[in-house]
């Protein structure tokens, strides 16, 4: 019994210690209400610890693309690493539960852990294309029905608003500053965090969300709202007037009086005659004011009141002050009115200080655009010629808006050691059946050509040697490959208890590098906005035949009277 007890720490001392799930609602509770009476009845007929794999895929890219980036992997480690359900837990299911089910039952799932469980994915950042498995699951049928939901529940929205901010970004460019700002119009504290976190992931540079900051390490970026602004009735109202040089060398006792000089210069400008007569005063307060506490990160709401007649000239009295005292200001924010035109004209204001007073770098400062944002307004820009150098996105994205979901399944294809099919008469929802092992194939540019799903057993792909790649289901979609370089797609990143080389979770730096780097590696057809190339998702010849063998097995024949 001792050595038992001693075989039993040891093998918990070996797994490996990995942080609970960031959000604490993520529990064995976090599910659908069938996966515990099928659980039930997988117990009740002897079937639960009957080895099973399941796959985890999606069936239909988002947003009208043709690829998703794959996001959530590391949430759904964590969960099964702590997974175990409590005594309170348990009290709780066995009130949801008929009276009939046997207390037996409920000993079994206080001793349940996923300690019998392996979990093979594609790595998080991943570009990843539908029917291939983005995650492999295989352990006790009963245990691995109970991690269905919330596998499922953590990589659908995860994958979708990864993909959404990669979409933003695409059509951006690769210069633009990308913000999210999305966390006040996020379905709920949790969607807001998740889309923080994935926006990142995704290819943004930076997050309003405080909270995500603190539990990514994701950069935080913000200023002030209109609220402040108008918040001010003028300059009279600001008491500590004194600024200290960026070098501190010496003391402007008077920082509202120098910019008051400014903007009296301004008017007196021949460069500037006529552009405006008079600027508001509370704004010019607000402005100032801001400027006092962020000397070194000035930047400006300028629409508030009048962009070009007041906002504008207000921000560069404020930031030509602090040009005197050293500081360099760094830009202005557009939430309103037609962003390529109001860009264009604040670009030529700035050009026109920068030339009228010789300030290096005035022209350069950046110019920040938010007020609704999505996929289709930045492609508008684009067209119409603008002066935006950044960003701000919030509703379109965190929301996904141009699509509700990304539609993964979870579906068993093999029962200890037979592979399982689940047909449909739509030909999208026909499962590929057995444990399968996962290929990319790249061809002589580097670009990714196709990725193939062969049986466990199979010998894989070799570079420079000819390949048979068959549309799953479609026997005419067919075509040879040489591939130039072979990536297995499916990597361990839970072993259980079995002693297997396991992945490491990588930070989140890391994940965004991979999906920055994959999706420059995607052939430019395939990114596309609109008509994108399909990226080919393919089998073997020999898992071709066992589909159609297995799907032909498995039909009732019909039969006419």
């Amino acid at each position: 019994m001792e050595a038992k007890a001693n075989g039993s720490r040891e093998e918990e001392n070996r797994r490996p210690v990995i942080d609970r799930p960031t959000n604490p609602m993520v529990t064995p509770l976090l599910t659908d209400q069938y996966q515990f009476t099928m659980a039930y009845a997988y117990w009740k007929a002897g079937k639960h610890n009957e080895h099973a794999v399941f796959d985890l895929y999606f069936r239909k890219n988002p947003f009208g693309g043709e690829y998703t980036v794959f996001a959530g992997l590391e949430e759904c480690i964590r969960f099964i690493a702590n997974f175990k359900v409590t005594e309170e837990e348990i009290g709780f299911i066995k009130t949801s539960l008929p009276d009939t089910c046997e207390d037996g039952f409920y000993d079994y799932l206080k001793g349940i852990d996923c300690s019998n469980v392996e979990v093979y994915a594609v790595s998080e950042g991943s570009v990843v294309f539908p029917k291939v498995p983005l995650l492999r699951v295989e352990g006790p049928i009963a245990v691995v029905q109970l991690l269905e939901t919330q596998f499922v529940n953590l990589i659908n929205y995860a994958s979708l608003v990864a993909t959404n901010a990669a979409r933003h970004r695409f059509v951006a460019g690769k210069s633009k500053l990308l913000l999210e700002f999305g966390l006040r119009r996020a379905q709920g504290p949790d969607g807001g965090i998740s889309a923080s976190k994935y926006c990142y992931l995704g290819g943004f540079d930076a997050t309003s969300n405080v909270a995500a900051g603190k539990l990514f390490g994701i950069p935080l970026r913000g200023t002030h709202s209109h609220a402040f602004v108008s918040s001010f009735m003028s300059p009279d109202e600001i008491i500590d007037k004194s600024l200290q040089s960026c070098d501190h060398s010496s003391i402007c006792e008077d920082f509202v009086s120098l910019v008051q000089t400014w903007i009296s210069k301004m008017k007196r400008s021949h460069l500037l005659h006529g552009i405006f007569v008079e600027t508001n005063q509370s704004e010019l307060a607000a402005f100032t004011s801001y400027a006092l506490a962020f000397p070194n990160s000035f930047l400006a709401l300028v629409d508030t009141y009048d962009v070009m007649r007041t906002g504008i000239p207000n921000f560069c009295a404020v930031a030509l002050a602090l040009n005197d005292l050293g500081y360099k200001a760094v830009g202005i924010r557009l939430d309103s009115g037609d962003l390529a035109y109001l860009s264009c004209e604040v670009r030529k204001f700035f050009r026109t200080i920068e030339e009228e007073f010789g300030v290096l770098g005035f022209g350069k400062m950046s110019i920040t655009a938010s007020n609704d944002l999505n996929e289709e307004t930045l492609d508008a820009l684009n067209k119409q010629g603008h002066e935006v150098d950044a960003y701000g996105i919030g509703t379109y994205l965190v929301t996904c808006y141009a699509q509700a979901a990304l539609g993964c399944v979870f579906k068993l294809v093999e029962i200890n050691n037979q592979p399982r099919i689940k047909l449909s008469e739509d030909v999208s929802k026909v499962s590929i059946p057995c444990k399968k092992r996962c290929y990319r194939l790249y061809g002589k540019e580097g670009y990714p050509l196709v990725d193939i799903m062969t049986g466990e057993n199979e010998p894989p792909p070799k570079v420079s040697e000819r390949i048979l790649c068959r549309h799953p289901f479609n026997e005419s979609k067919r075509a040879y490959v040489v591939p130039q370089r072979v990536e297995e797609l499916l990597k361990c990143f839970w072993p259980g208890s079995q002693d297997k080389v396991r992945e490491e979770l990588p930070p989140l730096e890391e994940i965004r590098d991979r999906c920055i780097k994959q999706l420059e590696q995607m052939r430019p057809d395939h990114m596309r906005r609109l008509n994108p190339t399909p990226y080919k998702v393919s089998v073997s010849a020999k898992l071709y035949e066992f589909i159609h063998f297995l799907w032909l097995n498995e039909a009732p024949v019909g039969e006419l009277q």
